[in-house]
């Protein structure tokens, strides 16, 4: 069932050009410096084409809730979901959401040297202007009262979130969120859906950081969960 993601209203284009894409489950909020949903749909359809059709001549990739080998013709966004979960130990399908926002970003940037794709909490950003992304926590205290800050960059970077109590996406947790940072947006998908299983009270937010430290790739880690927060590695706090 569709939810109306009220967050994207907190979204600022300054200067830039914000607009939507849709197909089927993917529902892309995509600022750049013009308006490239044409575009950003072919992409959006291509990708989703090779995940669904990779999907029917191996149904596990969709169902399996631990990684899976992909099959030596696979696309490559289906082999690289397989090795963001591995490094994560989840299901492929984990790491869905910042696949499609990785992919559509990168193709998208020899149109835009400015493009930020958030998909269901999951953000592609490539942005030469600094950045801050607002930490929504349900109904924890803290939520919507912490920002991420991220610098310049000549680099991609993947801002990806799981919880346990918003949204629909499949979580065996209860954090309020559970924010994985990563140059490798899939890899921040897949850590956040393993970070936010093993969080289900406040004392379990060290073990959710020491297992997000242990996965190569991984920058940092924010866990929420009601009034309680933890936060590891290369992350910068503001205000919103």
């Amino acid at each position: 069932m569709y939810q109306k993601r009220f967050y994207r209203d907190y979204m600022k284009a300054e200067g830039l050009v914000k607009f939507n894409v849709t197909e089927y489950e993917s529902d892309l909020e995509i600022i750049s410096k013009s308006d490239l949903k044409n575009e950003a749909t072919i992409e959006l359809k291509k990708y989703r084409g090779e995940i669904s059709d990779y999907i029917k001549s191996c149904p596990e990739f969709l169902t399996s809730l631990v990684p899976v080998n992909p099959a030596e013709d696979a696309p490559v966004i289906v082999k690289h979901m397989c090795r963001a979960s591995r490094a994560a130990g989840v299901g492929p399908m984990a790491a869905v959401a910042g696949a499609i926002s990785e992919y559509v970003g990168k193709a998208l940037e020899k149109y835009s040297d400015e493009i930020i794709i958030e998909n269901g909490g999951d953000i592609y950003i490539k942005s030469s202007r600094e950045r801050h992304v607002l930490v929504y926590a349900g109904k924890s205290p803290l939520s919507n009262k912490i920002a991420l800050l991220f610098p310049p960059s000549e680099n991609s970077i993947g801002v990806c979130t799981s919880s346990g109590t918003v949204g629909h996406s499949l979580s065996f947790g209860k954090a309020d969120a559970a924010v994985v940072v990563s140059h490798d947006t899939l890899l921040a998908d897949a850590a956040a859906t393993a970070v936010g299983n093993r969080v289900k009270t406040p004392e379990d937010i060290q073990a959710g950081i020491d297992f997000a430290r242990s996965i190569p790739g991984v920058e940092g880690v924010l866990i929420i969960i009601k009034d309680k927060m933890g936060v590891w590695g290369n992350i910068t706090l503001t205000r919103p």
